[in-house]
């Protein structure tokens, strides 16, 4: 069956009853301060999960999957187990520790099907250990399987750790490949940019072939590699070529878009630039003038988090961006979770729960059924969760070696008057 265990400053984790007592009096003294259930029930569990899942098993072989994730647990709690922030969450903690209730809640789900699993969860930033004592501890010397919420820098170093193991990093985070290369071990499931550019021109050979598109971009290095991925796309995409247009606007002084709009015909534009407020002034302008000039917003991957779209000064404007985490939460396992989270955590949960969850699930069934094998078969389309994955293999352009593999799907998502849907 599947065990999960925590290596971090809160152990023991070898289910005594002393972890219990120090974890009930913990979880009574945190709950006098109100912290954020979410808080409370992770670390609190981080405490116990070992206890609750630790089960034998003598028939089958054992895999064990390494997750890496930054919670803190050092930084929330002082020596004595007192909570440090009083009141406050700080907001640095949420992301790794949602991403753990996710990996938990799958473990559940794991167990129930009694694969053969150990689970162990390292925290990135600890206090008493580095990243490189943790990839050291005998707890990965049998691991099939690495999963990292992680910096550029903790990439790099589970990456080269996973090519030595010849076994799988999944990095669930990062859009890009943080300078690693020729590592077949990567798996990057946040696709990057320059694959969201290839897709987006290809979505709008296919919708929008005869409209002219006009790309607003201001002074920058990474608005110049928008612009090269953009060209390379139009370069090596078979079909008949887009009527594109580079605009470089000056950001530093008010500036407007009106004189290259077209009041006869829908125009395209794209916001070629990461910067959100650069994003939302191109936005604005041309809700103000949606009636006189028919548009269409292409947006970035980053503009998933902006809730600003919402606000009247965005109204009337059909605004499309794209994700490779698009999740419309009706299904029975996300119905469930959200359940959970509302029932017994008093809160929602936010996609890193999910993609928590659709890590651990998906990879930790394809490790149980591949074993050893599990790198050759890491594209393989079994296991659904909520997302159509397309783990590609991308080669070296020079050499034309398997460089690491990246997720290739993505979903075209609108937004519009507060309303978001997907979109083909």
């Amino acid at each position: 069956m599947c065990t999960i265990s925590a290596v971090s400053r809160l152990q023991p984790l070898n289910g005594n009853s002393n972890c219990s007592k120090h974890k009930n009096k913990r979880f009574t003294r945190m709950k006098k301060t109100r912290l954020l259930p979410l808080l409370i029930a992770a670390l609190t569990l981080i405490c116990t999960c070992s206890r609750a899942f630790a089960q034998t098993d003598t028939v089958h072989k054992r895999y064990t999957v390494a997750v890496f994730t930054p919670l803190y647990l050092d930084s929330a709690f002082d020596a004595a187990g007192e909570y440090r922030y009083d009141k406050n969450f700080p907001k640095f903690i949420s992301p790794g520790l949602e991403f753990y209730e996710g990996i938990k809640m799958a473990a559940d789900s794991l167990k129930i099907e009694k694969l053969p699993l150990n689970i162990e969860v390292f925290d990135t930033r600890s206090a008493s250990q580095t990243l490189q004592q943790q990839l050291n501890s005998p707890a990965l010397e049998n691991a099939g399987l690495i999963i990292g919420h992680v910096t550029p820098a903790e990439a790099r170093l589970l990456a080269e750790a996973a090519f030595r193991k010849n076994i799988p990093f999944i990095n669930a985070n990062l859009p890009n490949d943080a300078g690693i290369g020729n590592n077949p071990s990567l798996v990057i499931l946040n696709t990057t940019l320059q694959t969201h550019c290839e897709i987006i021109y290809r979505y709008l050979q296919r919708n929008y072939a005869t409209s002219p598109v006009i790309i607003f971009r201001k002074k920058g290095t990474m608005e110049d590699r928008l612009q090269s991925y953009f060209t390379e796309a139009e370069k090596n995409t078979a079909g008949v070529k887009l009527k594109v247009k580079y605009v470089l606007l000056d950001e530093t002084k008010p500036f407007s878009i009106k004189q290259y709009l077209d009041s006869t015909r829908l125009m395209v534009s794209i916001a070629g630039s990461l910067d959100e407020a650069f994003g939302k002034n191109i936005a604005q302008q041309l809700a103000a003038g949606i009636v006189t000039y028919p548009s269409l917003l292409i947006g970035m991957p980053t503009w998933d988090a902006i809730t600003d779209f919402n606000k009247k000064e965005y109204k009337g404007l059909s605004i499309v961006y794209t994700t490779p985490f698009y999740n419309a939460k009706t299904d029975k396992t996300s119905l469930g979770i959200a359940n959970y989270f509302k029932t017994i955590l008093y809160s929602r949960p936010s996609d890193m729960v999910f993609r928590g969850y659709e890590c651990m699930y998906r990879f930790g069934k394809l490790l149980a059924d591949k074993g050893p094998n599990l790198n050759s078969s890491i594209g393989e389309k079994k296991y659904k969760v909520f997302t159509d994955w397309d783990i590609q293999p991308v080669l070296d352009k020079q050499t034309l070696a398997l460089d690491h593999f990246e997720n290739k799907k993505l979903y075209f998502v609108k937004k519009e008057d507060g309303i978001i849907k997907q979109v083909n």
